[in-house]
């Protein structure tokens, strides 16, 4: 094994070079196979790579290359095996606690296609990452509100709450008889080890991720295999936000002359290797979660110094912190807005002195917040809730705002230029980060709803979590109302669709004999594969409705400065009785939401099966690289589109021979991206079989900029073949719609699902509804995959052309498009 993983890893040949060889690499889908069943053979041996991610091949295929001879009328068989990069250890279940970070980072390359727009793209992006870091804000004030105020604020300095909770009696000043921890602000400084601590295991889970993950470099096009000028697939200004020169706050790309606007930025050499601009929102993001914990200690001793006739010296003191986390906020702020990303080259830069110095200074800031706060105040007592309590009001109102000039910018970038395909009229990316912002709210108002709870049973002691967030909590009943309307509607619609689909059912099989039970099965699978289709719609409304309740919410909290139900008092009963349920009924969700996310993550950790599951969400939420949040889950695809990239390259220089990389699913969207970091001559020995592709139905929709119907042209256009392969009953996969004549060149009709209808002498038993799984059961699947294999050459690739598709022998004689 250890030679063959040398020859498959650095190229060495032992029969001569360029023996035009050919290999079918394979890739696998969402919630990942083994490498048996991928090569169907249950004796593998790997080739190269570890054990997260790697490439397998049956055992006597192991020393293929030594033996060119034997292949000459079949490939090399090989397995890309990349499931341990997001389901393998069962703690990574706990990473949905990041998800508000996962989809703000999605939004962030949900940006509608723009060609020109450099400065709005800039802005586009700059926005983003600033409601990134409202989030980070938003989570570690609740951390805050919860350590803090409720217990070591409200909860210590109240004696029935203590009583009721011993292991606070060190803090209390009656139980502990005036102990040394028993004034407010060192319980205060006490507690904030609590918000401390998990901005910590931020900082650390994110920067051990990125070693394990994402640390791994592209491929020099300079002196790597396959070299070449930097001018292939992805030099164009159609790049992802803030990926053009780094310079001017929020840098994005600039259109460069004689550059293909058609091509996509995910060709770019610096693409999947965002360290640099990680490195920074990481320091950032720490300093801001550092700030924010030393403001929640220090503000409340400051207004307690401001009093008339209060020390001088602390009411000094007091200032000049203020002023200096003021200063620090602002250089956060800065820091996010300064640079973008850098996509054009490999940036193996780093400002260590910012990465270094920004957390650095955050952390001394925290500790004399630390200082400042536990000094002795014999006259400071803690009653109420903690000062302060509108900093939840604050982040909303930023967030809202910055939803909305994100969803003028984008709307401005989609008329620049139009895409019917695109989500929601390219306001897919807004959309979105409203959804964020509201998951963001909903764990931390969660947090501090369930706390408050056990702290005070009664609801009489503490006067519990800031106004703002029982407001929060009271829309959630009115907004989930309007969520099962839009699932009634679907669901009416599904039946409908479902209906109609038994005639065309009935059509597609002439002769047999009809059974309604299984008509009406096939009918109801193809109709509830298109509510993926009505995704676009449902985010939309949600999204909208969430803005319009979070803007109620937080001007009735600012208005009455009561909670609903008090606020209601004096109305009609109806009215009133409404209020009271909505509140109670929210509250008791919005903690619900969150004990969802625990216990779902803990049943992870024990149950493989709900581990797998959580893992198939992640294959689709991690592919993108971390561009707005540093603390998102790792981004797979930093790893794994290097890893495909180097297998192809490294292949065809060694060998000469033809390639086909065959992906399945979300295997197909990264067998793409590889397609699109090769070189051109490399790219031309490539041919691509994706079956059950999300690459035009997801992608394509919700991310125009990068999947949009140019830049799936200009792959079809780039590589030497691509056929694609789909189901109607699939509910992820689906044809490329590429115009003109390029559409039916790479997309094969519809396959049959079930294979066959009823019984027949081949098939004697039900065939079953296959779906999204199992494409490699058709005929069609090994039919492609031969004409592929069959129009490659080993000499040179065949030819192209832009205005004519090309064509393969068919299996009749004849040729078919390609």
């Amino acid at each position: 094994m250890d030679q063959a993983q040398k020859r498959a890893g650095t190229g060495e040949q032992d029969a001569p070079e360029r023996s035009g060889t050919a290999l079918e690499l394979l890739v696998h889908g969402v919630g990942g196979t083994t490498p048996a069943e991928m090569l169907d053979d249950p004796r593998t041996v790997r080739v190269t790579g570890d054990h997260i991610a790697a490439v397998y091949r049956r055992t006597e295929d192991a020393d293929a290359e030594s033996r060119p001879e034997d292949y000459r009328g079949r490939p090399v068989p090989e397995a890309y095996v990349w499931c341990n990069l997001t389901s393998g250890n069962g703690t990574r279940a706990l990473w949905l606690l990041l998800l508000p970070f996962m989809v703000v980072n999605l939004a962030h390359w949900m940006r509608p296609t723009a060609h020109g727009r450099t400065r709005t793209v800039r802005l586009y992006g700059l926005l983003v990452r600033l409601a990134g870091l409202t989030l980070t804000v938003l989570l570690v004030a609740g951390a805050c509100e919860v350590a803090l105020d409720l217990v070591a604020w409200q909860c210590a300095g109240t004696r029935a709450c203590a009583e009721r909770h011993s292991w606070l009696g060190f803090l209390s000043p009656v139980m502990s008889d005036g102990g040394w921890w028993s004034t407010p602000g060192r319980r205060l400084a006490l507690a904030a080890a609590v918000p401390a601590v998990l901005t910590g295991l931020l900082w650390y889970l994110s920067l051990r991720t990125w070693r394990a993950y994402e640390s791994q470099q592209p491929m020099h096009r300079e002196s790597g295999p396959g070299s070449g000028p930097e001018s292939g697939p992805g030099s164009g200004p159609e790049s992802g936000p803030g990926s053009g020169p780094e310079s001017g706050p929020g840098s994005g790309p600039e259109s460069v002359p004689g550059e293909d606007p058609a091509r996509t930025a995910l060709g770019r050499p610096g693409f999947w290797y965002g360290r640099r601009l990680v490195a920074r929102l990481r320091a950032a993001h720490t300093a801001a979660a550092l700030l924010t914990v030393a403001a929640a200690v220090g503000a409340p001793a400051a207004r307690f110094d401001r009093r008339p006739g209060g020390p001088a010296t602390l009411d000094t003191l007091g200032w000049l912190l203020v002023a200096a986390l003021a200063a620090g906020a602002v250089v956060v702020v800065a820091v996010v807005c300064r640079r973008g990303r850098s996509e054009r080259r490999l940036d193996r830069e780093l400002d260590e002195r910012l990465v270094r110095l920004l957390p650095l200074a955050a952390l001394v800031l925290f500790v004399l917040a630390l200082l400042y706060g536990g000094w002795s105040r014999p006259q400071w007592s803690s009653a109420g809730r903690l000062p302060g309590d509108m900093t939840f009001g604050g982040i909303a109102l930023v967030q809202g705002l910055l939803v909305i000039v994100l969803a003028v910018v984008a709307h401005l970038l989609h008329r620049s230029r139009p895409d019917t395909r695109a989500a929601i009229r390219g306001l897919g990316g807004p959309s979105v980060a409203m959804l964020a912002c509201a998951l963001g709210g909903v764990m931390s108002g969660g947090v501090a709803q369930r706390v408050a709870d056990w702290l005070d049973g009664t609801g009489t002691s503490i006067d519990g979590p800031p106004v703002l967030l029982t407001w929060q909590a009271s829309v959630i009943p009115p907004l989930l109302v309007v969520v099962l309307l839009l699932c009634t509607a679907l669901a009416r619609h599904t039946w409908r669709l479902a209906r109609a689909e038994r005639a065309d059912i009935e059509d597609d099989h002439p002769g047999e004999a009809g059974d309604p039970g299984r008509t009406r099965r096939i009918a109801l699978t193809r109709a509830l594969a298109t509510l993926t289709d009505r995704a676009p719609l449902l985010v939309a409304i949600v999204s909208a409705t969430t803005l319009l309740l979070g803007a109620a919410a937080l001007a009735g909290a600012l208005v009455t400065d009561q909670v609903p139900a008090d606020a209601a008092r004096g109305t009609y009963a109806v009215v009133h009785g409404a209020v009271q349920t909505a509140q109670a009924l929210g509250s008791w969700l919005i903690g619900l939401g969150f004990i969802l996310f625990v216990t779902w993550g803990r049943r992870a950790y024990k149950d493989a099966s709900a581990r797998r599951t959580i893992g198939i969400l992640w294959d689709v939420g991690t592919f993108w690289p971390r561009a707005a949040h540093p603390f998102a889950p790792p981004c797979y695809a930093e790893r794994a589109v290097p890893d495909l990239t180097w297998r192809m390259a490294t292949w065809t220089r060694a060998t000469g021979g033809r390639l086909v990389i065959s992906g399945h699913s979300q295997g197909s969207v990264l067998a793409a991206s590889a397609a699109w970091q090769l070189e051109p001559p490399a790219r031309k020995r490539v041919a691509l079989l994706t079956y059950g592709s999300p690459l035009e139905r997801l992608y394509g929709r919700w991310f125009p900029a990068h999947f949009g119907p140019a830049a799936l042209g200009s792959l079809h256009e780039e590589v030497d073949c691509w056929r694609n392969l789909h189901r109607r009953t699939d509910p992820i996969g689906g044809p490329m719609r590429l115009p003109g004549d390029s559409g039916p060149s790479v997309d094969r009709p519809p396959l049959k699902d079930p294979l066959t209808y009823g019984r027949t002498e081949l098939h004697p038993l039900p065939a079953p509804i296959l779906g999204h799984s199992d494409y490699q059961a058709d005929p069609a699947f090994a039919e492609e995959r031969q004409r592929l294999l069959a129009r490659l050459r080993p000499e040179v690739p065949a030819p192209r052309h832009t205005g004519r598709p090309s064509s393969v022998p068919a299996a009749d004689g004849g040729t078919e498009d390609c």
